[in-house]
Order: structure tokens, then C-alpha cells, then sequence
């Protein structure tokens, strides 16, 4: 599921690109935007003359559970004991690298407005996006100068211009579920 999600935002964001700059983009060696291929865990290989999309992090999200997240209705009215979704907020950096520096900016800045103004997906917008995914949201990420040294030197990377994302999505769900028998009225009886 996450490797659908960073397949369909690499795409998304090579098409809107290669509008942009007018390049058809059939061509996998004319992609503005590019996973990281390497054999060496040493140092980050970003390639030069593109963009490269890395996942930096994945955490749980657990600010969007619902009050009992056990619990969940189906559209018949029966209620079913479910496993509650698992949301998640995947981190990824895009990282321009070219040997003309205001041509790293330039893609930097069109990815930027890019996700400006595309906020949020559905399959409305991305008809490829799977069923089981109802939404993801971006948002931007400014990380101080202390947290951004550590990333880079994480990476074993020197800086290069780039924009880090936080993508929201639900993507684990419990979709069998338990029956769970209607929960009766109480009732008093008062004894003489």
C-alpha cells in the first residue's frame, strides 16, 4: 500500500513537471522525479540531474482515531467488533540535485506549488489510488537547522535543495470483523 501511495505521488508530480516544462515524459530516463537505485547502504545516491522522492520516516498517527475505535456500524445497522484502523503519516523528502543550481531551485519550486495547490487526494483526483484508501493529505514540514543537520547527516548526505512532506492516510484496516450482539436496555425489577 505505501509503495502504491510514493508510485502515484512520483508520477503525479512527474506529469505535472513535464506539463510544466513542455517533455512528453514516455521515456524512464527523461523522468524529472526518481527512486533512489543503489547496492551501497554507505552513502545516499541521489541522482544527479533529477529529483529524487525518499521515504525518510513512517509513524502512527493516533490523533485521528474515532471515540471507540473498536467498535464500527455496517451499512446494514449491525455493529461489528473490528481491529481499529491503523492511520499513518509517512515522511518523504523530494531532493533536487543538479549540476545547474537554479534548475534544482526551479523543480523544487514547482513541486512546491504543485502540492500548494493539491492538498489532498481522493479517487476523485487520483483515480488509481486504491479503495482501501479513502484520503491522504500533504502538508509541508520546516524543520529547524538542528533537526535538518541530523537528517542530512543521516543520509550521509550534504544539504541540496528539497522539501520534506508529511503524507496522512489510513491504510490498514480491519475489514472482517466480529459481530457484537445488541446491547439490551437494562431493566429494574423491585421485589415486595
Amino acid at each position: 500500500m505505501l509503495r502504491e501511495i510514493l508510485v502515484l505521488l512520483k508520477d503525479t508530480v512527474n506529469n505535472h513537471l513535464n506539463v510544466i516544462s513542455g517533455r512528453d515524459g514516455t521515456q524512464p530516463e527523461q523522468e524529472y522525479v526518481v527512486f533512489i537505485e543503489s547496492e551501497s547502504a554507505d552513502a545516499l545516491p541521489l541522482k544527479l540531474g533529477a529529483v529524487t522522492l525518499l521515504l525518510v520516516n513512517l509513524e502512527e498517527d493516533h490523533t485521528l482515531r474515532p471515540a471507540d475505535p473498536y467498535r464500527q456500524m455496517t451499512p446494514g445497522g449491525m455493529t461489528l467488533r473490528v481491529q481499529p484502523p491503523i492511520y499513518m503519516s509517512a515522511f518523504i523528502l523530494f531532493v533536487a540535485r543538479y549540476k545547474d543550481y537554479e534548475q534544482s531551485l526551479r523543480n523544487i519550486s514547482s513541486i512546491l506549488h504543485f502540492f500548494q495547490s493539491h492538498r489532498a487526494f481522493d479517487r476523485s483526483s487520483m483515480p488509481a489510488l486504491s479503495d482501501r484508501i479513502g484520503q491522504i493529505t500533504i502538508e509541508l514540514l520546516t524543520l529547524p537547522f538542528a533537526e535538518q543537520n541530523n537528517l542530512w547527516s543521516t543520509l550521509r548526505c550534504s544539504y541540496q535543495p528539497s522539501l520534506l512532506y508529511r503524507i496522512r492516510m489510513a491504510i490498514f484496516q480491519d475489514e472482517e470483523g466480529a459481530s457484537i450482539p445488541p446491547v439490551m436496555e437494562p431493566t429494574t425489577r423491585i421485589s415486595p
